[in-house]
């Protein structure tokens, strides 16, 4: 595949600096396991002749201009041994043994800050068995390399369908199923609601950033210094079909089925450590793509001049999205009604408009560092952010080696609890990067499975047993 030629210097993204800066530091983890032991003997000519290609920005650090201290892309010699980590743990254990290994070691890597002076990338294969793969390869990428659809789509194009490598991967579509309002006697009605909803989400928006903090509870503790304090990382896989049943009973989305699991599992979570959380105030920070697609597209695409809604970089937004209360819900399937309404709500206002229209002007009067900032407040003063995508159909591979579990993680904000999810192979894998210490990882994950399992039944009930 041949790439457009880059000039050796480019400019960074406003959201690449905001991304890294003195302030704020935010990667991404994509983890991929394997079904067979790991032969990492191709490894570096992968990287060479099929990873760095996708991209000038893999092999290039960031630097400032001397005449106004813009910062730039600048292309640099990638020495590959300083990007691969193997590392070594003692041989011949369980693998229950193993998980605990990974554990600490995937913690203490999402802790670190990528180093400044060489691409802002780094892979670690981990050649042990846990319980969920026969060896483990860890991407970190930095969140100013692009975004995750940018980033998803790079680690994608180095994957082949595992059944046929000749056949490209292929993905649910990412097009809402959702029932299209066309009544143009609403139309006013409509916009007035829409000018109402902008401001008060603006307003909104600025209020939480700056001034009104989440309460205190058991998954925000609202301290300082949050982002360098080490995290553990948990996964839950729940049944795409089981999720696409609920959405068909509610007639919602699957994104608010998502959100209403992840709503109710956290008012559990919260509940059965304190009771009294169950009416404290809780924001989700939910990710909002602002790309105008219905699914990936190649990478030779993404990096073509001019094609600014299927471009490389950052482009999303956050909804800020109140966690439901306990007291003011009777049923399970409050909370994913209620996530159908709020997010249908926000994603109507042009909120998010206005918000990149503001950091526009912070960062005329303010400058990268003080527009950090800014968002680091958005961040602190929520209690977690939600982030979902969608991954390949069918099984693939990587250089012949199959992939039986795919997911990630965004590490570096200050935020105790994140929460992601990713769609492969008919499966949701939802991820929770926990301050370690500070949240019970495992009984948030059972809270999660219990909310999922009460919101199916709810969504199903049996029916009345007739007499014989």
């Amino acid at each position: 595949m041949e790439f457009r030629e880059e000039a050796e210097v480019e400019p960074v993204s406003p959201t690449g600096q905001y991304f890294n800066s003195s302030i704020l530091s935010v990667a991404i983890l994509a983890v991929l396991e394997f079904e067979l032991p790991i032969n990492d003997s191709q490894a570096f000519s992968l990287l060479q002749d099929v990873f760095l290609p996708i991209n000038p920005r893999f092999s290039s650090i960031m630097v400032s201009d001397n005449v106004d201290q813009k910062k730039q892309w600048k292309r640099v010699e990638v020495k590959l041994e300083d990007h691969v980590h193997v590392p070594i743990f003692p041989s011949k254990m369980s693998p229950q043994s193993y998980d605990e290994y990974f554990d600490d070691y995937i913690s203490n890597i999402a802790a670190e800050r990528l180093p400044q002076n060489r691409p802002l990338w780094e892979i670690h294969i981990l050649k042990y068995p846990t319980s969920h793969a026969a060896g483990t390869m860890i991407f970190k990428l930095h969140h100013a390399l692009g975004d995750g659809y940018s980033l998803m789509g790079a680690l994608l194009s180095c994957l082949q369908s595992a059944q046929n490598p000749s056949v490209p991967l292929t993905f649910p579509s990412l097009k809402s199923s959702g029932p299209k309002t066309t009544h143009k006697t609403k139309t006013v009605s409509q916009f007035f609601s829409s000018v109402f909803q902008t401001v008060s989400d603006f307003s909104w928006s600025i209020l939480k950033s700056n001034f009104l903090e989440d309460d205190r509870t058991p998954i925000r503790s609202g301290e300082d210094g949050i982002e360098f304090r080490p995290i553990t990382l948990s996964t839950l896989t729940f049944s795409i079909d089981e999720i696409k049943l609920i959405k068909n009973k509610l007639g919602v989305t699957i994104n608010d089925v998502i959100a209403g699991i992840i709503f109710l599992g956290t008012r559990i979570y919260m509940q059965e450590v304190t009771q009294k959380s169950s009416n404290e105030r809780c924001t989700a920070l939910v990710l909002l793509r602002t790309r105008n697609i219905e699914g990936y597209t190649s990478i030779k695409e993404m990096i073509e001049p001019n094609n600014a809604k299927m471009s490389w970089g950052n482009q999303f937004a956050f909804l800020h999205v109140p966690v439901p209360k306990s007291t003011e819900t009777s049923n399970p399937l409050d909370f994913v009604w209620e996530a159908q309404k709020m997010i249908k709500k926000k994603r109507s206002s042009a909120a998010s408009y206005l918000t990149s229209w503001l950091l526009d002007v912070l960062k005329k009067f303010r400058g990268p560092e003080g527009t950090a900032r800014y968002i680091y407040g958005t961040l602190k003063n929520s209690s977690m952010t939600i982030s979902n995508m969608i991954g390949p159909v069918e099984k693939m591979a990587l250089d012949n080696q199959p992939v039986g579990g795919l997911y990630f993680m965004a590490v570096g904000p200050p935020q105790c609890l994140t929460v992601t999810a990713l769609s492969y192979m008919g499966k949701l894998r939802v991820a929770f990067g926990a301050e370690k210490g500070f949240i019970d990882s495992q009984k948030l994950k059972a809270s999660m499975q219990n909310a999922f399992g009460v919101i199916l039944e709810a969504s199903n009930p049996i029916p009345p047993a007739t007499g014989t």
